[in-house]
């Protein structure tokens, strides 16, 4: 059986795709700029991750508050997705301990309704200058159980600091059980096909209380400032 691609686009229908695209530009470049502007002074901040389907009788959205409260209380502000489920737990622990709680909310056909716990409240329509928001502001990543979106934003951190397009920061997973298959799948596919490093399952930590993710934050920063470095401020100017 023959194959054949379809008719091209006209002239006018290309034509009239750039214009739209062109005009698409502004819409992310304003959605970076109010991002910049409103995030800028929000500092130190964790960012925390996980699924938006849990309830709040979970025991996952239960010690995402614990987690976030006692990040607020140590002084972090803690960024969210904005949501519901973890998120929506995430930013409910934040406000519980006086630290700015912080929602980057996203418009999704289903899933993503705002959270009321938000403090500071960013909406956007793409995810990849979500995603640049919730890097170049967070000195710690927190990434309880969730879905693909969790993996994507798993996969995205960790990309970007073995590369070095980001700084090093903590990355910590939350649920030694949930992460396992995982972890596993890294060691003894990832590592032993040596498509990563072994030095690159250092990049992450594995915990399953809230004192345990706080000590990891607060260690890694034990002989450094949690503020970026000139030459760290560099890097994410360039993410």
């Amino acid at each position: 059986m023959s194959r054949k691609l379809p008719n091209h686009p006209t002239r006018l229908d290309h034509q009239q795709r750039l214009s739209n695209e062109s005009w698409k530009i502004f819409q992310i470049m304003a959605e970076f700029v109010q991002g910049y502007e409103t995030l800028a002074s929000i500092e130190p901040a964790v960012s925390i991750f996980g699924s938006a389907r849990f309830d709040e009788d979970n025991a996952w959205y239960q010690l995402t508050v614990e987690i976030a409260d006692k990040l607020s209380q140590a002084g972090f502000a803690v960024i969210s997705g904005g949501g519901p489920g973890l998120m929506a737990a995430a930013n409910k622990g934040a406000q519980g301990g006086g630290a700015p709680s912080v929602g980057l909310n996203i418009a999704l056909p289903h899933e993503q309704n705002d959270n009321p716990y938000q403090d500071v409240s960013l909406h956007f329509q793409h995810f990849f200058a979500r995603k640049v928001m919730f890097v170049k502001y967070a000195s710690a990543y927190i990434m309880m159980p969730g879905g693909f979106g969790t993996l994507d934003e798993t996969a995205e951190i960790l990309t970007l600091v073995q590369t070095g397009k980001s700084r090093r920061i903590p990355i910590i997973l939350v649920g030694t059980s949930f992460w396992k298959g995982l972890i596993d799948w890294f060691q003894d596919q990832l590592l032993a096909e040596k498509t990563i490093s072994p030095d690159d399952m250092d990049l992450f930590t594995v915990c399953d209380t809230a004192d345990e993710a706080l000590d990891a934050i607060f260690d890694f920063y034990r002989n450094r400032g949690v503020s970026a470095t000139e030459e760290e401020q560099q890097k994410l100017l360039d993410l």
